[in-house]
């Protein structure tokens, strides 16, 4: 489980975010919606242990900082920041010892393979292309099995078959019961998998909605997140 809780974050006068507050439950997958400057990235680089925050995150009821959090939360940034000088096989056999992995090779192979990464095992970080360095990260993420698991503009990048699987694998992760959270500003591209949308505007969470309560109410999530992100009202959160 992913908690937030009253996370604020002021740089000098701009306040990013304004106690946020939202869960992420074991086989759930939430939505971070809103547009540029929502303070969605904000968010995640708190959530990540990038940035000092206010407030309290915790991933499986550890502070998002502490080592044990770390050990069972996976976070594939907007954008890839990979080893240059590493290898494609290089970068898996790193995350292996850096989680201290066991019997790890059979499931980066199978990563690899779904993402058609498999015949670029050789390649240096810096010799892939932005598509496939984002397919990596995903990977290097996956790899140690995470109970939260955090994807900023995930989508971005990808060829149409990674699209497909990276769908795919997060429905899968939702079944094991893992947390995931999702960062993106296009709502097509996660119109069929999401459980819960969080809208963000103005560093403030605007509304929660999980599918059932949109379905029940007959609320509209587009509609909904335009009259938020547009008219400056529209609902608030529950």
């Amino acid at each position: 489980m992913l908690t937030v809780s009253n996370l604020t974050k002021r740089y000098d006068s701009l306040l990013a975010n304004d106690n946020v507050s939202f869960e992420v439950q074991p086989g759930e997958i939430a939505v971070l919606m809103g547009p540029n400057g929502a303070g969605k990235s904000t968010t995640i680089k708190c959530v990540a242990g990038l940035l000092r925050f206010h407030g309290t995150i915790l991933v499986c009821g550890v502070p998002n900082k502490k080592a044990q959090a770390r050990r069972v939360f996976g976070y594939v940034p907007e954008l890839p920041a990979l080893f240059p000088l590493l290898s494609v096989w290089e970068h898996m056999e790193f995350i292996s010892r850096a989680y201290q992995l066991q019997d790890w090779r059979e499931r980066a192979e199978a990563l690899l393979d779904r993402m058609e990464l498999t015949d670029k095992k050789e390649k240096l970080g810096h010799e892939l292309s932005k598509g496939m360095q984002q397919k990596l990260s995903l990977c290097c993420a996956l790899l140690p099995q995470p109970k939260v698991i955090m994807l900023d503009e995930p989508l971005v990048g990808l060829d149409p078959h990674a699209i497909k699987e990276l769908k795919t694998m997060l429905t899968e992760l939702r079944d094991q019961g893992c947390a995931v959270l999702v960062s993106t500003h296009m709502l097509d591209s996660v119109a069929e998998f999401w459980d819960k949308a969080l809208i963000m505007k103005s560093g403030k969470i605007m509304a929660i909605r999980t599918r059932a309560e949109i379905e029940q109410s007959g609320e509209n999530l587009e509609q909904l997140f335009f009259s938020i992100t547009e008219n400056g009202d529209g609902g608030t959160a529950e």
